[in-house]
């Protein structure tokens, strides 16, 4: 299985984790088995998603919050040939950090400044 690609000090190099890094993660961090890793991985999705889409909020302490937002419909312009155009209204998801993941990662962000 590949190693995660994850380094310290952050830099603007540093890859995105994908799902197959996080599985590994978590069963280094628990001891337990790749499947049992994958499985739970694959069980907070899909919670997650099924949350989400009866309208839920999903609040995780330190983390932070997701929830359900209404986007009303607004003027845009096409990318490519600078039409205005009309955005349907849809709903998305926002996510808020928590206290704790914002703060750590303002910490980092003064580290790799002041390398």
């Amino acid at each position: 299985m590949k190693e995660p690609s994850l380094s310290f000090p952050p830099t603007k190099e540093t890859p995105s984790m994908h799902k197959t890094e996080l599985v590994a993660l978590l069963q280094e961090k628990t001891g337990g088995t790749s499947e049992e890793a994958r499985k739970t991985v694959n069980a907070m999705i899909d919670i997650l998603t099924e949350s989400l889409a009866k309208g839920d909020n999903i609040q995780l302490p330190g983390v932070g919050s997701l929830k359900v937002v209404d986007r009303t419909e607004h003027k845009g312009r096409h990318p490519q040939t600078g039409e205005e155009i009309t955005i349907p209204a849809r709903k998305t998801v926002k996510f808020s950090p928590g206290k704790f993941l914002r703060e750590t990662v303002k910490s980092l962000d003064f580290i790799t400044k002041n390398v």
